[in-house]
């Protein structure tokens, strides 16, 4: 097919800069790239195979045109801007919570539901799930559509880097601060001090409690699977981690579950990395992590009161998986199905 004109908003973040290696890795032909952030990052350059590519503001851009354009901003810069974007002939892939539960935009994740995605979308808008439901449906997806679920629960240990760039220097700054014994860690970024502390709250707090976190995983869970009335409820948890989330699943089936019946689908997974308690790592941690493109599972286990209920604890790199891989997967998946580039239809 004929090389793209890609653009990334957001360029100089977290995840967009995970966006640009994982663009030069892979096989998405690049004839020209539009690096936009902010006023603070204008003017530099960024090198991509073996060119340097200049970073301009979003309004210097506006008006440009591109097959594919990756948005990573925050949902105010998406509302205002993937329209726009869409309208000149871009395919958005958004990577904030501004499209997600648009009923008229599809929530990709190509491992699961790739079948919502063999046609243009109707905006011309295409969204990213949250990073951590990005994780958990990629690691449930063949215990969902090979046995029946009653309900999930979970618990999450989310990373600093959730908070992109300035919420790993608030980490690293306070960890510094506690153990020079000097100031007291400030907080900005997360709701107290993260250095040396765990927080029982991502995103803002509902009247009736919930973190905006936690609707997402059920919301976008449920969409994802089609499967409206799941059951699902979630406790979000920011830890001090620089990159990397977990979680604690436990998943209640209908009929009682045989353990080597769920590691044989685990197993035969895609991009499932399944952890043994005979090997040397019997089970993922998020600072050792290899393979960075796999949802690491380990500690599976029937609940050894209640036949219905397993375990497992579920690990990944949420830049990579939870946002950047995810979204070149779906750039991947709309060049396979022909719906950007010359040759689109």
């Amino acid at each position: 097919m004929s090389p793209l004109k890609i653009a990334i908003v957001g360029a100089t973040g977290a995840v967009g800069t995970e966006l640009i290696k994982l663009l030069e890795d892979s096989h998405i032909p690049v004839s020209r790239l539009g690096l936009i952030a902010s006023s603070r990052s204008a003017g530099r350059q960024i090198t991509f195979r073996g060119g340097a590519w200049p970073v301009d503001v979003i309004d210097g851009a506006g008006n440009a045109t591109f097959d594919v354009a990756f948005f990573s901003a925050g949902g105010a810069i998406s509302l205002e801007w993937a329209p726009r974007f869409a309208a000149s002939g871009a395919l958005v892939i958004d990577n904030s919570n501004a499209f997600r539960m648009n009923p008229n935009v599809p929530l990709i994740v190509p491992q699961v539901n790739p079948c919502v995605l063999t046609s243009r979308p109707d905006r011309g808008i295409v969204a990213n799930p949250n990073c951590s439901t990005i994780q958990l449906v990629r690691a449930i997806r063949p215990l969902v559509q090979a046995l029946a679920v009653r309900q999930i629960v979970l618990t999450t240990y989310q990373a600093a880097s959730g908070g992109g760039l300035r919420g790993i220097n608030e980490l690293l700054a306070g960890s510094k601060s506690v153990l020079d014994g000097t100031d007291e860690p400030s907080s900005g970024r997360f709701p107290v001090s993260l250095a040396f502390n765990v927080i029982p709250q991502v995103g803002e707090l509902s009247n009736d409690g919930v973190t905006l976190e936690e609707q997402k995983l059920i919301q976008e869970s449920r969409k994802i699977f089609r499967l409206p009335e799941l059951k699902l409820t979630a406790t979000c948890v920011r830890v001090p981690v620089t990159n990397g989330h977990s979680e604690a699943v436990y998943i209640e089936f209908s009929e009682s579950v045989s353990m080597n019946n769920v590691r044989e689908l685990l197993a035969r997974e895609q991009g499932i990395q399944l952890y043994d308690r005979a090997g040397s790592r019997p089970y993922p941690t998020p600072r050792l992590l290899e393979n960075h493109g796999d949802v690491h599972v380990g500690r599976i286990r029937v609940n050894p009161d209640d036949g219905r209920g397993l375990w497992m604890w579920v690990v990944a790199d949420n830049l990579q998986v939870g946002a950047a891989l995810n979204a070149v997967q779906i750039a991947e998946l709309a060049v396979s199905n022909r719906l950007v580039g010359e040759k689109c239809t």
